[in-house]
Order: C-alpha cells, then sequence, then structure tokens
C-alpha cells in the first residue's frame, strides 16, 4: 500500500515525542496526535462527499489546520490544492475553474470568497479534541496517483496546476532526509508557507522524527529568538534571510550556535552574500535547486556540507541527489544536449517529476519530454565535475540587437559596487535593438547612478551594461524573495510597454 501519509502510521508505533510545533499558538503534538487528527479532517471530508481523485483546495493560513488538512486529504485519496491567503478571489476562481475542484478547506474569512465563487467549504474547527481520535485507514493507492496539483506562481504566465503523485512525494522526502542527514534529535524552523513546496522539508523533519517548528508568519526577531530557545539544528533561509542575518550585528552571531545547516531555495544567492555568511557564521548553506515540478530537490541537485571544500566559488547548486539526472540542452532544440561550460536550458529527469500540468496540453508537451526530461525553463551549465550553475531564467533572458544578456549575470556583477544593497536588471522594449537592459537599485546611502555606470563599462561588455537606472526602496517579489521581473517595467518604466 502507498499512501505517503502511512509514515505517520509508522511514527505513532514507535515514537512517544513531539514532532511538530506551533510556537504562535504553543500548541505541540506527537505522531499519534497529529495521525487522530488527520484521520477526524478524513472522516468529515468523506461525510462532505469527498473522496478518491477529488480536487479541494485549501485557502488557509499557514497553521496546523493547513497541514493536518493536506494530510486528510492525502489520507483518502483526495487531491490537495494548496493556495495562499495573499490570494484574490479572481486567483482563486481561475484555480477552481481550472482543477474543477469540489471543496474549499478555509477559515470564517475565506467562506466570503468561497460564496462569492459559488463552490462548496468547509471550516476546520476544534482541531484539539481530535487528538485522540480513531485511527482511519489510509486509502490505497498507487505511485502515480495524484495527491496535489501544485500551481506555478504564473510569473511567466498563467498559473499552471503540476500534476504531484504520491510517489513523487515518496522520492522528496526521502532524498530532503537524505540530504539535511535528519534525525529524531533534530530541531527543524521551517519559514516557507505552506502553499509553497518547501513545506516539505518540514514534512520531512515529521518523516524522520524531528521536531518541526512552523513560523506562521516570518519575523526576524522571533526567528532569532526561536533559534536560540528551542536548540534548532537546520533552518529554513531562502536568499533575503540569509542577506538579512549577514548584514546583523556580531553580536546577534552566537544565536546560531546550535545550528549545523542552513537551507537555501526559490533564487540565486549573490555569491557576494554566500560567501560573507559563510565566514561569519561557519554554517553551510544547503544551496538547493528544484521547482514546483519537482517537490523542491525531489528531482533536482544540491550543494552539501561534505561539497564546500569544492565549492569555494559559491556559486553552483550541485550535483544530482538520489535518482535525479541533469543535463543542459540547446534553448531551441531539447533534444540537442550540450558540453560541459555551454549555456543552455537546464532538464531534469526523476522519479519526483511531475506527470504534466492539469488540463494544459500543449504546455505539458512542451515542458515534459516523452522520455521523462522536464524542461525547466531555467538557464545554466554544467562544469567538469558534473556541479550545475544557474545563470538565468530563460523567459528573463534579453535579447538585444542578437546579443542575448543574462540578467543574474550582470546583476552578480553590479551588486559588488559598494553604493549597491539591491538590484534587479530587467528589460524594456525596443523598436530598434528589440530590448534594452536596465536596473532598479536599491541604494544603501547615496544614489551614485553615474559610478555604477562607470563600474558597469569597466567590468561588463558594453552590450550588457544597462541602458538606465532606476532608483527604488523596494523590488517586487513574490512572498518576499522571488523576484517579478515582469513588474518592474510596470513600475519605472510603463510608458515603454507596447501596446
Amino acid at each position: 500500500m502507498l499512501n505517503i501519509t502511512t509514515f505517520l502510521d509508522a511514527n505513532a508505533l514507535r515514537l512517544d515525542k513531539d514532532v511538530f510545533y506551533c510556537p504562535e499558538r504553543e500548541l505541540k503534538y506527537n505522531s499519534r496526535e497529529i495521525l487522530g487528527i488527520v484521520s477526524e479532517l478524513g472522516r468529515k471530508l468523506k461525510d462532505l462527499g469527498i473522496g478518491r481523485g477529488d480536487r479541494v483546495l485549501i485557502y488557509l493560513k499557514s497553521s496546523p489546520e493547513y497541514l493536518f488538512s493536506m494530510f486528510a486529504l492525502w489520507r483518502i485519496g483526495a487531491i490537495s490544492i494548496p493556495t495562499n491567503r495573499v490570494y484574490k478571489k479572481n486567483e482563486i476562481e481561475y484555480m477552481v475553474k481550472n482543477s474543477e475542484a469540489r471543496l474549499i478547506i478555509t477559515d470564517e474569512e475565506g467562506t466570503e470568497v468561497a460564496e462569492e465563487i459559488g463552490i462548496s467549504s468547509y471550516v476546520p474547527e476544534d482541531i484539539e479534541k481530535y487528538r485522540d481520535a480513531e485511527i482511519l485507514p489510509a486509502e490505497t493507492t498507487d505511485w502515480d496517483e495524484l495527491c496535489q496539483l501544485q500551481y506555478t506562481s504564473g510569473t511567466t504566465g498563467r498559473p499552471k496546476g503540476s500534476m504531484l503523485t504520491h510517489g513523487n512525494w515518496f522520492t522528496s522526502i526521502h532524498n530532503e532526509c537524505d540530504v539535511l542527514t535528519l534525525k529524531q534529535n533534530d530541531v527543524y524552523l521551517g519559514i516557507y508557507p505552506m502553499a509553497h513546496v518547501g513545506l516539505s522539508w518540514g514534512i520531512s523533519a515529521l518523516r524522520a522524527g524531528a521536531l518541526y517548528i512552523m513560523m506562521e508568519r516570518y519575523q526576524i526577531d522571533k526567528y532569532l529568538e526561536l533559534i536560540e530557545n528551542e536548540g534548532v539544528t537546520v533552518l529554513a533561509g531562502m536568499p533575503p534571510v540569509i542577506h538579512t542575518l549577514t548584514n546583523l550585528d556580531n553580536s546577534y552571531v552566537s544565536k546560531l550556535d546550535t545550528v549545523r545547516e542552513i537551507i537555501s531555495g526559490g533564487g540565486p544567492i549573490h555569491k557576494k552574500i554566500w560567501k560573507k555568511f559563510t565566514e561569519e557564521y561557519s554554517i553551510p548553506i544547503i544551496n538547493a535547486y528544484g521547482l514546483s515540478e519537482t517537490i523542491v530537490i525531489g528531482t533536482g541537485t544540491v550543494i552539501r556540507p561534505e561539497d564546500y571544500i569544492a565549492a569555494d566559488r559559491f556559486e553552483s547548486v550541485g550535483h544530482p541527489v538520489c535518482f535525479s539526472e541533469c543535463k543542459i540542452v540547446d534553448e531551441n532544440d531539447p533534444y540537442i544536449t550540450l558540453d560541459h561550460y555551454e549555456n543552455g536550458e537546464i532538464a531534469l529527469r526523476g522519479p519526483a517529476v511531475a506527470k504534466g500540468y492539469w488540463n494544459m496540453e500543449r504546455e505539458s508537451r512542451e515542458s515534459f519530454l516523452p522520455e521523462g526530461w522536464f524542461l525547466t525553463g531555467d538557464i545554466g551549465y554544467i562544469d567538469e565535475d558534473n556541479r550545475l550553475f544557474i545563470t538565468d531564467r530563460k523567459k528573463d533572458m534579453i535579447v538585444m540587437s542578437g546579443w542575448k544578456i543574462y540578467p543574474t549575470e550582470v546583476e552578480e556583477t553590479l551588486i559588488h559596487y559598494p553604493s549597491v544593497e539591491d538590484i534587479a536588471v530587467f528589460s524594456i522594449p525596443d523598436c530598434h535593438r528589440g530590448e534594452l537592459p536596465v536596473a532598479a537599485v536599491i541604494w544603501k546611502d547615496n544614489e551614485d547612478k553615474e559610478g555604477l555606470l562607470d563600474f558597469a563599462r569597466e567590468n561588463l561588455a558594453g552590450y550588457k551594461v544597462p541602458r538606465e537606472i532606476y532608483s527604488t526602496k523596494e523590488l517586487p517579489r513574490v512572498n518576499g524573495w522571488k523576484l517579478l521581473r515582469k513588474e518592474l517595467i510596470n513600475m519605472f518604466a510603463p510608458d515603454k510597454i507596447e501596446k
């Protein structure tokens, strides 16, 4: 019997310790208590007519109710659709219609959205009284049976529902436990929103019998307090968080004394920041590469602590994890495999790759090849040691008069200019050259556009130098970390948008 939730059954029999902690509500759960709540929620969903193969949206804030509702859907063979409470009605309505969902699991406030859309809702209330509920046997499922539709952010077009299976999740959890070498005495602090596939790190901690501490909302002061007070050993980071940590006063370094590794993913770490963090904290960054379509590193690559001797360039996202393959293919012909150091599109293959996109046959054919390779849309190269380096996103690439410009490459250079706090390179349309590279900059103190341009001219080929510098106090990001390049032109150069 393959049902991803059955790890709860195994842990409930052998472990008598807390494995899940919600500090905002001072709630702790052991594996048996989680299984009890999940079982009762599963029964209530079945009473509402939800069964095997039915799609159900979860529209809650990060919370125990969110996690347990997801497990309950998987338990009964239904398909979860994680969504974020920051989504507006039209975004939820799109996913409901695209997925043909039958129900929304939400809170009292969210029921209004459900009513406006015209879909039934369920509010999980008083879950604490279900801790000792009778265990509901897990529905028997197959390796390729769907358990989740993970919608992409939509930064490159309309959101697409990645079809993830019980087998995909089994692989992902195995690989994450392996990469982090998770043990029962570990303490993992998670900050990824539960609608994000980064939740898989927390589920992996539960699988290992470690303690998963869930932050409902990330705040640096509370983050540091939990690390110190709870003896956190494995820490979720993300590039902006790591950047913040490097800029803290030295007195804060001791608060991370118990941390043996920190996870980063979802976007590139500027090598200057990566190196600075390593030097200040002596904590290896687990720089992981994966996507919604691969459940983070279910099929992907990673830098492990033991890789640091050879990873001193602070640029690579490492080698493929267990069961995974990685290659670089021609951007225009994915059936042409490129040699070492040649830039092209990154392709991944392995048992955690999604089955395609729900109700999107054309998009599925374009990204999921018959031989099992998934075209990521990211650009990179592989060195002679078979380490992967990410250059940029394929769709973010700027083409000016035939010249190809990769924004991340330009950003990695210009971030070194002393006056620059953060920078984003993007394109604006040009009737003669197609596109022109420009940059939005957050300054540390004083604005210094001419100085930055001189620095760019000194360190970059002429065609890569931004044609314009825009000053800003903030860059548009999803959940505070993934850069929304397509929003930049609306912010800084709306008059350049072609009508």
